[in-house]
């Protein structure tokens, strides 16, 4: 049983993001989170698995381009490199994850808001789901366009001596950022709630809101764990779209 009205509106991202895996082991539920788990599994088992066979190379190779006045900073940088590559690959792997199964993800963001509410969710063949796949897709495209220039401007950081030693810090908090975005914007959207209203919502509430997508990225980056993150993380999301956003957006 879920807490009170009053109780969910003062809850944080930590208990959000806890919220998710109860919710998602729910009676009637688990039905509907196979094909995200499947997908993770496939996306984000294969590519943390090659990333960290490569990850050494590609840390070497990188700190060799070092100008010679300041290779005595190598040892110092190796750990910032190292956390620069897992954020930004972290991120990229579970976009992509994301992408492939955003159809899911919203059919799931669909089941638990009804859950939440108490009401019986409207039947969706399997059929119907696939049907939405390019509203979907394109609200996936709408998000990569967000993120592409910001992620381009870090990035020119990340290459810029001595202020670079703030990307990993910068990559952080922006992904954080942008799964906060990615996983509130299914329940957003399968109200036709545009990309802007949505955002400019979510940045009202930043204090609940960065601390649930920073524990997302984390979660993301920790073997196993993140083969189970998605579809929690979208229940989570929807959690908070109910208790905070649904009667603000769709008051009757």
């Amino acid at each position: 049983m879920r807490a009170t009205a009053s109780q969910r509106n003062n809850q944080n991202g930590l208990q959000y993001f806890l919220e998710g895996f109860r919710l998602m082991m729910r009676p009637g539920m688990k039905r509907f989170v196979f094909m995200p788990i499947l997908v993770n599994i496939i996306i984000l088992g294969g590519a943390f698995s090659w990333l960290y066979l490569q990850v050494d190379d590609w840390i070497e190779y990188l700190l060799t381009h070092l100008p010679s006045w300041l290779q005595w900073l190598k040892y110092l940088m190796w750990p910032m490199v190292l956390a620069s590559i897992l954020l930004i690959f972290g991120y990229f792997f579970s976009a992509l994850a994301n992408i492939i199964a955003a159809p899911f993800n919203s059919f799931l963001a669909e089941k638990v808001e009804a859950e939440l509410r108490g009401i019986p969710a409207e039947s969706m063949p399997w059929s119907d789901v696939i049907k939405d796949i390019p509203r979907t897709l394109h609200r996936e495209w709408t998000r990569i366009k967000y993120y592409i220039p910001r992620a381009l401007l870090i990035l020119i950081i990340s290459f810029v001596p001595v202020i670079n030693v703030a990307a990993p810090f910068l990559w952080f908090i922006f992904g954080a950022w942008m799964l906060t975005l990615q996983y509130c914007d299914y329940a957003f959207d399968n109200h036709k709630i545009s990309f802007p209203v949505m955002l400019a919502s979510l940045k009202q509430d930043r204090i609940t809101n960065m601390p649930f997508g920073g524990l997302v990225y984390i979660a993301t980056m920790v073997p196993i764990l993140n083969l189970f993150i998605m579809p929690a993380s979208v229940c989570a999301g929807t959690a908070l779209w109910v208790d905070r956003y649904r009667q603000k957006h769709l008051p009757q």
